[in-house]
């Protein structure tokens, strides 16, 4: 009985702590900072303008498609192209509060929105996930860390690992040179921009081979530099790459970051 008493008084104790905290912070929207009914929420006019990625899609690619042909849908691209991964996943298409989302997170240091990002990655991935031995972000070159603060892919696999429970191998892939901001590149530049800048280290070879892996990245666009590490742990005798990122181009003219 006292034990029963005793764990009803902290449960008490712990909602009134939340209850006085969203009342000193009430909750505000992610994207927009409009007020809302929880934490790590999104206002109505937000929610709907997020491009949520649904089934039908493509079981390769992740690419959403227009009718729903049954299970294992495989895009005609997917066939006529097959991807170096062997599946990717994202929760959003990159427009509308997604890429709003990504702007705040990647370049005005809104490190706060990397749990709840990582949360709506869990629940696209949980398929990947729950095959996956380890957890590898893209890395970011030292010179551009050192600008940026932190990497961003990171620590979404950092948070994805804290969820999941799933190893992660921060050091398991290395950016070897500096590389051009990609945005401004077309598809061919950014291939040849990416092409041999990353490497498995010597000392991290165990964390890669023979090991299915999920590349974590916070956006894909044309998918170079996705590929460009996954041909890195590749040559490292992975078993196999999929790739978890949070917002995914769906149609090549959207491409603004």
């Amino acid at each position: 009985m006292t034990l029963i008493t005793h764990s009803l008084s902290i449960n008490s104790l712990r909602r009134l702590a939340k209850d006085a905290f969203q009342f000193i912070l009430p909750p505000r929207c992610l994207a927009c900072d409009e007020l809302v009914a929880q934490q790590g929420g999104l206002c109505a006019t937000c929610w709907q303008d997020m491009p949520v990625i649904e089934k039908p899609f493509c079981e390769r690619t992740g690419k959403p498609m227009a009718f729903d042909l049954g299970e294992s849908l495989i895009s005609a691209e997917a066939i006529a192209n097959p991807p170096i991964y062997r599946k990717m996943r994202a929760p959003t298409r990159y427009e509308g509060t997604a890429w709003r989302l990504i702007l705040s997170y990647k370049f005005h240091d809104r490190l706060d929105l990397a749990p709840n990002l990582a949360r709506m990655m869990v629940r696209a991935g949980k398929d990947l996930l729950k095959e996956a031995d380890i957890i590898i972000p893209v890395p970011l070159h030292r010179k551009r860390l050192f600008k940026r603060r932190f990497n961003q892919s990171a620590e979404l696999a950092k948070e994805i690992s804290h969820i999941t429970e799933k190893p992660f191998a921060l050091e398991a892939l290395k950016r070897i040179r500096p590389t051009k901001q990609q945005t401004s590149l077309d598809m061919n530049e950014r291939q040849r921009n990416v092409a041999g800048a990353f490497r498995v280290p010597a000392n991290q070879a165990s964390h890669v081979h023979g090991r299915r892996i999920i590349l974590i990245d916070d956006v894909v666009t044309t998918g170079a530099t996705i590929n460009a590490c996954i041909r890195a742990l590749l040559r490292e005798k992975a078993l196999y790459v999929n790739v978890i990122t949070f917002a995914k181009v769906v149609d090549q003219s959207d491409i603004t970051l």
